[in-house]
């Protein structure tokens, strides 16, 4: 049910993001392939690690290699991971759901993070998949969430209305599944010790109301950015979005 993507080759980082690592992750059992990442290292003496999840876009994670993200994550001490979630360049097939794909990239992290800090920034269904892991086991300092719908079917209902038709099997026929999938039952449970989320005051698909809710569920700050679309905040309050990450990391780390 997801939305179907041409997958153009991805572009290998900027020299400005240099030095950097690929990696393979390991997938959980039975599923095929690896999944492929980069890790940026902290310039000095590391302060923790990020945990960047990438939206539902062509370019994977290299998505990230835009706007500021990993200049800012590594200017203020941090190492990062990015990685293509599973059909996404390099990585391995779709195969079930991907919080599990997800949870073996905090595994991955964790272990990069040698004792420090651990913080996740997921952005739209990116930081979607990282709510159920967050909700289950894993826990963080820091989490930063970006345009994250508070239930893919409620998105794809309105964004892509071809897919009514199951989407609406789906909700009466799976009732339970249905619920699984509504965000607003894990927010209250999210094992992180600062929260943040990020909406657009334009965004078609998540609805500014909707954030705010998470937001209040989790007990996080809010930040609607005043005609963004979706994916556009960081466009439009570029160093604002940045600033909300930063400070709710660092109040993650001092809680």
């Amino acid at each position: 049910m997801s939305p179907r993507l041409e997958m153009p080759p991805q572009a290998e980082p900027p020299d400005g993001l240099a030095p950097f690592e690929e990696v393979a992750v390991r997938r959980p059992p039975g599923r095929p392939g690896v999944l492929r990442g980069n890790w940026f290292p902290a310039p000095g003496e590391s302060r923790g690690t990020v945990l960047l999840l990438h939206p539902w876009l062509p370019w994977g994670k290299s998505y990230f290699y835009r706007r500021g993200r990993l200049q800012a994550l590594r200017a203020a001490g941090y190492g990062a991971l990015v990685a293509d979630l599973p059909g996404f360049g390099g990585s391995g097939p779709p195969s079930g759901f991907i919080d599990r794909d997800v949870e073996a990239l905090f595994e991955e992290a964790r272990r990069r993070a040698e004792g420090r800090p651990l913080h996740v920034w997921g952005v739209s269904s990116g930081g979607y998949w990282a709510h159920f892991v967050l909700s289950q086991w894993a826990e963080v300092a820091g989490a930063m969430f970006e345009d994250v719908s508070f239930h893919l079917l409620h998105w794809s209902w309105r964004r892509i209305p071809a897919g009514r038709p199951l989407y609406y099997v789906f909700q009466y026929g799976l009732p339970g599944s249905y619920r699984y999938f509504d965000l607003r039952r894990h927010a209250p449970r999210l094992r992180a010790k600062a929260v943040a989320y990020v909406g657009g005051e334009k965004d078609p698909g998540v609805w500014p109301e909707e954030t705010r809710e998470l937001a209040r569920l989790a007990e996080g700050e809010c930040l609607i950015v005043p005609g963004a679309d979706h994916l556009g905040a960081i466009k439009l309050a570029n160093q604002e979005v940045i600033g909300l990450a930063l400070r709710t990391f660092e109040r993650g780390e001092g809680a």
